[in-house]
């Protein structure tokens, strides 16, 4: 098995700010003309979440909301008495959420559907660089 491990950042507003990172991830995959392989992305970060979604202005609105129902931004969390940062709600979503995802790559195309979007979801209450590894393993 040969694995190639690449790398790209990804500038973030925070604040559950939703990047759409597949036209970089298709660009580190595809530069390598391989037909069949497992591609796994992975954000590094403990306030960072990679998934999939319909990148579209609906789900934009709608996922941020729901992420607020579920760990709200204005509650008390322990990890903010520790350390004083007040993104402890940012932990949990991550948390919640993951922080990579698998994709085959079959006969040279990532099997992405037609409406799904690889995204970046930065929980933090500031902006922030974040690094994504793309490990292809084939």
């Amino acid at each position: 098995m040969t694995i190639i491990n690449e790398c790209f950042t990804v500038n973030t507003k925070g604040n559950t700010d939703i990047v759409d990172i597949t036209p970089m991830i298709k660009n580190v995959v595809y530069n390598h003309s391989l037909q069949n392989a497992v591609v796994y992305v992975y954000a590094q970060g403990s306030t960072v979440s990679i998934t999939n979604i319909e990148f579209e202005p609906g789900l934009l609105v709608d996922l941020p909301q729901a992420l607020e129902r579920i760990a709200p931004s204005d509650k008390f969390y322990h990890h903010d008495e520790m350390w004083h940062d007040g993104n402890g709600y940012a932990h949990v979503r991550a948390a919640i959420v993951g922080n990579s995802l698998h994709i085959p790559l079959i006969e040279g195309v990532l099997q992405l559907g037609q409406w799904q979007q690889v995204v970046l979801l930065d929980f933090d209450n500031k902006a922030r660089a974040r690094k994504v590894n793309v490990q292809i393993l084939y």
